[in-house]
């Protein structure tokens, strides 16, 4: 069965499957939780806890082996060869690192930083025998905040699967698809029958549950920011607005392309990062700062293993760390897609080791700037942050943290501008991606970047305005949707060592 692909009003040959299959989906969605949101909360909650039970292991297992395998390519003598069939790249390193740490931190990012340390600070992991909101259980917080924002995520995305998808688009001339990385496995029939279209319908809906989701959250999150700053109501209206203010931006960031809209916003979210960060180690709890990033790093390195592998508590694991794996597998086709398309003529340890090792170095300085803050904040002033974050309020323990600086208006209106930025480059990245599926083209049409843009912002508009609600079911669906996404990216773990050997065997690396 042939896929039915013609060129149409995009100007492109769409997979009409795909977009089906995808798009079809998710509009049940949503006329599901419009009709009836308890009901639909419900059905998505016991897929979730399947989900987690039968597949949380496996996605540990995955995630662990992963990086295990990208490091192996890495650190050998494959590790110098060129990816793309180029040893030109198409941008500087800093513009293409800018590039992925903010399309793959993205808003959570930020709220999480904040939020996450408090969180694992005033109720410790199971696995650590720590009093809780002791000084005790300050190291083991950042750590296990490491874990779930660290190497394991990142390597889903510059590891073994980029690396397939590179040989496979750029030496072989296969499309640049979630398919392909079934190609290894189905041959010819991955790419030209309906295994293909379904392949990439799954992944399609995957991102799209991960990146609709943000975009309401940050209306929301947003929203109750601006209340708390400028004293605007916090009302649906608001939300609706920062909405479209996001749309807006991605959606003109994603049709200038990555060399223009993509590249500046990902630049000028980096710098604006690089300088809360000076702000606060120079005027925040500076040697509690690095004394923690440290300290944490080693509590975290030395106990890698038993915290990745951990499966002692099942309730703790599936809101935690299977949730996190699940969430991060999800998106793990098109992030890698993405990684791929501005990576060509970068050598296999260049994209390893920046994209699995420095990013997450990186980001545990950032979650130890803004969490380290809060715990410090919290230890001197004990409900300072915690009181304000019961019930896993994320905005309000990222201002209780901005607010208590000095400046601490302004520092709380430049947080609320990053994450707004962080969302908008997640956004724009994917909308491009997901047109990238849909076309077949490394620079798809700019409607149906746009219409993706805007679908999914609209999406975001409806379930916001059926309450928190609409948004938790469609995060919870994204853990539910790694199912098959994890599936697909298996062949990934023996193909991608298999074809860095090919790839460095034909430059005379071997």
């Amino acid at each position: 069965m042939k896929n039915n692909d013609a060129p149409g009003r995009f100007g492109a040959n769409i997979s009409w499957l795909t977009f089906g299959l995808s798009g079809g989906v998710l509009i049940l969605f949503i006329l599901a939780a419009l009709i009836d949101l308890g009901a639909l909360s419900g059905l998505v909650n016991t897929m979730y806890g399947w989900s987690t039970k039968y597949f949380g292991a496996y996605w540990q297992g995955f995630v662990l082996a992963n990086l295990v395998m990208a490091l192996y390519v890495a650190l050998g003598k494959c590790g110098g060869a060129y990816l793309g069939n180029s040893v030109v790249t198409e941008m500087s390193t800093f513009k293409w690192f800018s590039i992925i740490l903010c399309t793959l931190l993205a808003g959570g990012g930020v709220f999480f930083a904040a939020a996450e340390p408090m969180a694992h600070f005033v109720s410790p992991p199971p696995l650590f025998d720590v009093a809780a909101a002791s000084k005790e259980a300050v190291y083991p917080a950042l750590a296990q905040s490491y874990l779930h924002w660290g190497f394991l995520g990142w390597a889903l995305y510059g590891g073994c699967t980029t690396i397939v998808y590179m040989h496979l688009h750029y030496d072989k001339g296969l499309p640049l698809k979630p398919r392909t990385l079934l190609y290894p496995v189905f041959g010819d029939r991955a790419i030209n029958t309906w295994i293909g279209s379904v392949a990439d319908a799954a992944c399609v809906m995957a991102v799209v549950a991960g990146t609709v989701g943000p975009i309401g959250f940050l209306g929301l999150q947003a929203s109750y920011g601006l209340a708390e700053l400028f004293g605007i109501a916090d009302t649906l209206t608001t939300q609706f607005l920062v909405i479209l203010f996001l749309i807006g931006v991605y959606t003109i960031s994603t049709v200038s392309g990555i060399h223009k809209g993509i590249q500046l916003l990902s630049t000028f979210n980096v710098v604006l990062a690089f300088l809360l960060i000076a702000y606060m180690l120079l005027f925040g709890p500076t040697a509690f700062i690095i004394d923690g990033y440290i300290q944490s790093m080693g509590f975290n390195l030395s106990n890698l293993i038993p915290m990745a592998t951990y499966r002692g508590d099942a309730a703790w694991l599936d809101s935690w760390t299977v949730f996190f794996w699940g969430w991060f597998v999800g998106y793990g086709p098109l992030m890698a897609m993405f990684v791929a398309r501005i990576s060509r003529g970068r050598k296999i340890r260049e994209l390893v080791l920046g994209v699995s090792i420095v990013a997450p170095l990186v980001t545990a300085f950032w979650i130890t700037i803004v969490g380290g803050t809060g715990l410090s904040l919290e230890l001197s002033n004990p409900g300072l942050i915690s009181d304000p974050f019961k019930g896993f309020n994320m905005p309000a323990a990222l201002f209780a943290i901005t607010q208590a600086l000095p400046a601490g208006f302004l520092i709380s209106v430049l947080f609320l501008i990053l994450t707004t930025i962080f969302v908008a480059t997640t956004g724009d990245s994917m909308t491009y991606t997901i047109s990238m599926v849909m076309s077949g083209s490394d620079n798809p049409p700019p409607a149906l970047r746009i219409f993706w843009g805007v679908m999914m912002g609209a999406l975001a508009m409806v379930l916001v305005s059926i309450g928190t609600g609409g948004i938790s079911a469609l995060q919870s669906f994204i853990v539910v949707t790694a199912v098959p996404v994890a599936l697909i990216m298996l062949p990934s773990l023996w193909a991608g060592p298999k074809f860095a050997r090919q790839i460095a065997a034909e430059q005379g690396l071997l």
